[in-house]
């Protein structure tokens, strides 16, 4: 092999008022309607999924969510298995309240299981599907289930079913530019149905 020459890049020493650069913030892709669906989804190949525990209380998911900067956590078992999504609507909404009037619980005992959205309840789409539809049909699924969020499933390398994205009215109505941004404020389905003519 042929002897390679190298030599010392130029350098210098660092600057006292030198600061740092910090990653650039995500832009959610303009969409409109008849947009790919895939670009109002939160893609978890892109996007670490922020999980919790079923048996975490619900005060520290909403730390977890505030220190991620999320409204959504996926909830896993001691598997690491989905079993559930809780949003910060779930933990700031009504059913903490109804939960600590019914149980006579105080709202610091309440766990994450309580208040989540279970597995069975969540609506699921194959990420196939997905790449063939447009926001428009993604808002209609959403408000025909009248859930708030549905799960993009796609494979494992084993044949498993594997949580690849999840849609979120909330995420899907600021990118078309219904609704603001913070706070979660719960269904925007009046802003969907407006937006798809139903």
């Amino acid at each position: 092999m042929e002897s390679q020459h190298y030599r010392a890049l130029p350098h210098s020493t660092l600057k006292a008022e030198a600061a740092y650069h910090l990653p650039d913030p995500a832009v959610a892709p303009v969409v409109n309607l008849d947009s790919a669906a895939i670009l109002v989804m939160t893609d978890l190949r892109q996007i670490a999924a922020v999980t919790i525990d079923a048996d975490a209380l619900i005060i520290d998911a909403n730390q977890k969510m505030m220190a991620h900067g999320v409204r959504t956590l996926i909830v896993i078992d001691d598997l690491h298995d989905v079993i559930g999504i809780v949003t910060s609507t779930d933990i700031l909404g009504e059913k903490p309240m109804q939960l600590t009037h019914v149980r006579g619980a105080r709202h610091a005992e309440i766990l994450v299981r309580d208040v989540m959205t279970p597995s069975q309840r969540m609506e699921v789409i194959d990420l196939k599907t997905v790449l063939n539809a447009r926001v428009g049909d993604v808002m209609v699924t959403l408000k025909e289930a009248r859930r708030q969020h549905a799960l993009v499933v796609d494979q494992g390398n084993d044949g498993s079913q594997m949580v690849r994205g999840i849609f979120s009215s909330t995420q899907v109505a600021r990118q078309l530019d219904l609704a603001p941004s913070p706070p979660d404020t719960g269904t925007t389905f009046a802003e969907l149905e407006t937006a798809i003519g139903a």
